[in-house]
């Protein structure tokens, strides 16, 4: 797992929740919409991430999860200190 990609993600899950929200403005629904959108971001990077290992042989499923879960607390971080 690469911290960069994780902070990566979460901050694309943060400009992702601007958009669905239209708004900059901290508040509880954009900081929901920030935290699952920066683990779904991580879960498709450690997907990308996990289907090399998969051709190496190397059980992936630990590195895709932790990705999605830090990925989503830079999203939810990210959110209230915007």
């Amino acid at each position: 797992m690469s911290l960069i990609t994780a902070i990566r993600a979460g901050l694309a899950g943060n400009d992702l929740s601007k958009r669905i929200t239209a708004s900059d403005a901290v508040s509880a629904g954009r900081t929901v919409v920030a935290t699952a959108s920066g683990a779904v971001y991580g879960g498709l990077a450690g997907g990308a991430i996990a289907s090399g290992a998969v051709a190496l042989g190397v059980a992936s499923a630990p590195v895709t999860v932790s990705l999605a879960a830090v990925s989503a607390l830079f999203g939810f971080a990210a959110s209230l200190f915007d």
